[in-house]
């Protein structure tokens, strides 16, 4: 009987250690195919006073191991949040808790209220640029010429250039490339005035310039990304993207681009990386001691290969000739003219008036799983994250929909319903009939995303295009071979971007957005969030 126990307890031991090593290969697992297929997922941090915890914007994640390796010779622990620098704000104005703050731009670190803040240093410098395809930079007779935003605006007026930018309400390199032609289109006044966005010259102006905006993007990776694997004009964007851009294309023997930087002004990405004071001793000797090395000469090395400048203004001869390129209009010896940033109540008010009044309209398509699986709390978070979506809620984040857009929206279970219709004013019957509809039936995935390729088709290039899918399972009607040869046909790039929920299939989503150029995004932890990322892609 004791040798029964004995043999009892060993047995349950090992079974326990076999479990607790099987979840943690799957949760390991689980996020390796999440970071394959693309899609985003973060990690919940509790502050702890015996770690370092830093937040900082996606474009340094390239860094983090270089960072905890650092650490780790340095015997701290570094926990590191990535957020974009409107989310940053977000997060410090709640309430949470980090020791440092490494931004993009200064002019984010004046949203922050409440905070005590010290040792702010700029560890780069990134200006703005139009990165444009070489052939079509020598056709419009761009190369080695100085070009002002104004002629820019004029190729764009006569449909002669097309460009991709990063979204000016998610992101630094669209708020501060918004900020750039805001500035330069109004003259480079000394100090940009709110009575300046009034100008209805210059309203226009912004929104002719916007008008041949191509593809949005919520972030700039995925901007490099989507314009890798796309074919546009141009982009509009860091010089560092355009480098990593180039580096790529090169690599996959494609046409580089050829940078351009408006005489009259370009906007400046300083970079900061700054001290929370938590009144901490030990706190500020590790901040200082990551500070001094990224400031020192390995630290400056890595992002002087990443593209990022680091002779912080002025000129260089010095700069690696195969990062700054000459043969790509990069020219190190000439001075490049800065903006004058506004103030913060005006770059909040520019930001709301984009997104109201002078953003490129979109005509977006949503495919929502009303299958079985959906039923109790399925339902009730999605039609929570739509409320949010279309109703009033949305100003609070800066993505609300205005009447020049169109909305469709496709129920689908068993199969793909006949869409409601309606434009960004009158989001009230879309949300009536997303709250009424009832769950039930299989997952007619593909035939849902036709149905959105085939409303989108024919849409007119005033207007950008984009499908987001949210499922909960598996499509079983229809096959990926059905949409892939529909969207094939059509000869034009209409992305799709899917949300998961549930068990949603993360392969079947993968698939459909490598067909579209499109993207995967997690909502399983919180559907409003997600929804309220994907907006910042169309």
């Amino acid at each position: 009987m004791e040798g029964k126990s004995k043999i009892n307890f060993w047995t349950i031991l090992i079974a326990l250690i076999i479990i607790r090593v099987g979840i943690s290969f799957v949760n390991g697992f689980t996020n390796k195919i999440k970071d394959w297929v693309g899609i985003e997922h973060h990690e919940e941090y509790v502050y702890s006073d015996k770690v370092f915890s830093l937040i900082t914007t996606p474009e340094n994640k390239v860094l983090e191991d270089t960072l905890k390796t650092f650490a780790k010779k340095h015997s701290f622990d570094l926990n590191i949040t990535y957020a974009d620098n409107l989310e940053i704000v977000d997060k410090l104005n709640s309430g949470e808790k980090y020791d440092a703050i490494w931004a993009s731009n200064s002019i984010w670190l004046d949203m922050v209220k409440g905070i005590s803040t010290s040792d702010q240093k700029s560890t780069s410098i990134t200006p703005m640029t139009f990165g444009i395809k070489n052939s079509k930079a020598e056709e419009l007779g761009l190369k080695n010429k100085q070009v002002t935003t104004k002629d820019i605006l004029e190729l764009i007026r006569n449909k002669k250039l097309t460009f991709s930018m990063a979204n000016p309400i998610s992101t630094n390199s669209g708020a501060s490339g918004y900020l750039n032609i805001l500035s330069t289109l109004a003259g480079n006044p000394d100090v940009l005035k709110s009575s300046d966005l009034k100008n209805n010259q210059l309203k226009q102006d912004l929104r002719d310039f916007f008008s041949g905006v191509s593809r949005i993007s919520g972030d700039e990776d995925f901007l490099e990304k989507s314009f890798i694997n796309g074919d546009y004009d141009a982009a509009f964007t860091y010089e560092s993207s355009i480098i990593n851009i180039n580096k790529q294309l090169e690599k996959e023997k494609k046409e580089t681009l050829y940078l351009v930087y408006p005489v009259d002004g370009v906007s400046i990405c300083d970079s900061p990386l700054v001290y929370i004071n938590n009144h901490n001793d030990e706190k500020k000797k590790v901040f200082l001691e990551l500070q001094n090395y990224i400031l020192d000469n390995e630290g400056q090395e890595i992002l002087l290969n990443l593209g990022r400048r680091t002779w912080y203004g002025g000129t260089t001869n010095d700069a690696p000739k195969d990062i700054f390129n000459k043969s790509w209009g990069i020219d190190t010896t000439k001075y490049i003219s800065p903006i004058k940033y506004p103030s913060q109540d005006v770059i909040q008010e520019a930001l709301l008036l984009y997104q109201e009044e002078l953003r490129k309209p979109v005509h977006v398509v949503f495919c929502l799983d009303y299958s079985g699986s959906m039923g109790g709390s399925g339902i009730r978070e999605l039609r929570e994250a739509m409320d949010y979506i279309f109703s009033d809620k949305a100003k609070e984040s800066m993505i609300q929909f205005s009447s020049k857009d169109k909305i469709d929206v496709i129920p689908f279970s068993s199969s793909a319903s006949e869409p409601w219709s309606a434009n960004g004013g009158n989001t009230n019957y879309l949300l009536s009939e997303i709250n009424n509809r009832s769950v039930g039936g299989t997952t007619a995935l593909y035939p849902a995303a036709m149905k959105a390729i085939e409303i989108l088709q024919n849409e007119s290039s005033d207007y950008n295009t984009s499908v987001i899918l949210m499922t909960d399972g598996a499509g079983n009607v229809g096959t990926f071979g059905d949409l892939s040869r529909e969207y094939n046909q059509i000869n034009k790039e209409i992305p799709i971007y899917s949300i998961t929920f549930g068990d949603a299939d993360y392969n079947q989503l993968e698939k459909m957005a490598k067909l579209s150029n499109g993207k995967v995004f997690d909502g399983r932890n919180n559907l409003v969030d997600a929804f309220k990322t994907v907006r910042g892609y169309n």
